[in-house]
């Protein structure tokens, strides 16, 4: 019953891992890194790593975005893989830019059956031994950019992947549904500002929302940011971070609200590299990123 897609702390400054509309966003090539840790101190916790990169492209008068993404999840027994390629289809409309997005990739399951601890082991319905399969796995995503604010919407594995495992299993991923916007809030102080997001999502079987908002300090190319979430019914977020050497670097731990001690929450580490890329002539299409602001 839990949900397929893990959750990112960071995931306003990730939006191409669940949309990909966004690919392409800034007139920069954008690489993210980031690694989790959920449910510290437990035995077989999820730890995920991800990795992507995406840039703009303008060719034939038109605007356009790519991307790739990779995504390696542990949890318990099973080791959930994606390799995803994304493309983004982008237009100015209403002093803003729309685009519509698609990716397709493929979803590498295993499960290591030598990890289960059961009372009979000899139930020819649990696998002692490591199982594996694969799937195609399609998304598709729409996104608004205009401004200071923002709105996207987008389905994960669109075509409801069904991967066998072995000759006896197989695993059902169904589709997930995201909704996220933000806007970035000028302050009197030119040096400071609130960027806000919200992101939300459904499979049909369990819901889950985030609320952000962060305080963020830029002067020239020095940047330094904290703030907090909050996810109803599930935790509270705490971020810092900043600009190093160009180098975005971002920590955050996620403190569940239920009856997980204090000490097994989750830490995540988040980095990111930007660089401006010059599509057409100079002084065209500018316009600033609400990723990082």
């Amino acid at each position: 019953m839990a949900q397929y897609d893990p959750s990112y702390s960071h995931y306003w400054a990730m939006e191409p891992s669940f949309n990909p509309a966004s690919v392409g966003k800034d007139n920069k090539l954008n690489v993210v890194g980031a690694y989790a840790l959920d449910f510290a101190g437990y035995e077989h916790n999820p730890n995920t790593f991800y990795v992507g990169a995406d840039m703009p492209l303008y060719f034939m008068k038109q605007y356009h975005g790519v991307g790739v993404s990779i995504l390696n999840d542990k949890i318990g027994a099973f080791t959930h893989q994606r390799v995803a390629g994304q493309y983004a289809f982008r237009h100015s409309l209403w002093g803003g830019m729309v685009s519509a997005g698609v990716q397709l990739g493929m979803l590498f399951e295993k499960f290591d059956g030598s990890k289960l601890d059961a009372e009979d082991m000899s139930d020819p319905a649990l696998a002692n031994a490591e199982l594996s399969g694969n799937s195609l796995d399609m998304g598709l995503g729409f996104y608004y950019l205009r401004k200071n604010w923002y709105v996207g919407a987008s389905v994960q594995h669109l075509n409801s992947p069904r991967i066998e495992l072995g000759e006896k299993n197989e695993l059902q991923i169904d589709k997930t549904y995201y909704l996220t916007g933000g806007y970035n809030i000028k302050l009197r102080n030119p040096f400071l500002s609130i960027p806000t997001s919200v992101l939300a999502r459904y499979d049909g079987r369990t819901y889950r929302a985030d609320i952000t908002a962060r305080l963020v300090y830029t002067n020239d190319k020095k940047v330094l940011y904290g703030g907090v979430s909050y996810s109803p019914t599930n935790s509270v977020t705490a971020y810092i971070g900043g600009t190093f050497h160009g180098i975005n670097v971002g920590y955050s731990y996620e403190m569940y609200t239920g009856t997980t001690a204090f000490g097994n929450g989750s830490h995540e580490l988040f980095v990111s590299y930007q660089t401006d890329i010059n599509l057409q002539k100079k002084g065209r299409n500018k316009h600033k990123s609400v990723r990082f602001l």
